[in-house]
């Protein structure tokens, strides 16, 4: 059965997003390092999910973890990663600026946007690091991405849901609000409902363990576990985004 609301799953890895599809993911946003925020995934990891994954495949282009204040060297790096998202045939990029007074980087933002050229365009979560939210949703739309990924400027999703409702009100038709930070299969719902978003983003995250049977003791801060995407997550936020509907 269908449903009003899309559902887009953060994957950290090629076996992330394969496990989002198993759990009836609408999108994927592709990238790696989920623990500082998200970067750019690797050619490897990108090249076999795109070979593996039919899913709408959508590429986080963030050079590094901290904030995003972007110099020249890093702007050659995004578009250069733009450029092998458009080789790979993958379907969008997720892309995002900022100067130094928290205003969207425009100049840079349009040169990511053109490189990108057919490719569908998500401006992610320097949206939320922006001075003045309502000012910055105005210039991403005339950047002409499709969709905005927003906790409304909030820790997560669910405490800037009022946020995101203004936001949605503002936008219009023009550009989508898509909600993340922090959803899970038993707040989705609830901020799909108060925001008024019809997108929503989450990682479903799981712990996975280690089949190591030797460990060295003496590693400490080498951690041998990881985070990787849940099918049946993913399969639980859908239900809970089926029974709003």
């Amino acid at each position: 059965m269908s449903t009003p609301f899309l559902l887009e799953i953060a994957c950290n890895s090629a076996a992330s997003a394969l496990a989002a599809a198993q759990g009836g993911a609408d999108r994927v946003e592709l990238f790696e390092n989920l623990e500082q925020g998200g970067t750019t995934p690797s050619y490897g990891t990108l090249a076999v999910t795109r070979d593996k994954v039919k899913l709408p495949l959508f590429v986080l282009i963030r050079p590094r973890p901290g904030d995003f204040f972007y110099d020249t060297l890093e702007r050659d790096l995004m578009l250069r990663d733009i450029e092998m998202c458009r080789r790979l045939g993958c379907d969008g990029v997720v892309i995002g600026a900022l100067d130094a007074d928290g205003n969207i980087d425009l100049p840079l933002c349009r040169e990511l946007v053109a490189t990108a050229g057919p490719l569908g365009l998500t401006f992610h979560r320097a949206f939320d690091a922006a001075r003045d939210l309502p000012a910055a949703l105005e210039d991403v739309v005339t950047l002409g991405c499709q969709r905005i990924l927003s906790s409304g400027g909030a820790a997560s999703a669910l405490d800037g849901s009022a946020m995101l409702s203004h936001l949605v009100a503002q936008a219009g038709t023009r550009v989508q609000m898509m909600a993340g930070a922090g959803l899970n299969a038993q707040n989705i719902a609830t901020v799909a409902q108060q925001s008024g978003c019809r997108q929503l983003h989450a990682s479903a995250k799981a712990v996975r363990t280690s089949a190591m049977r030797f460990q060295n003791p003496a590693l400490i801060g080498l951690e041998n576990d990881w985070s990787q995407t849940d099918a049946q997550r993913v399969a639980e936020l859908r239900q809970a985004l089926q029974n709003a509907a």
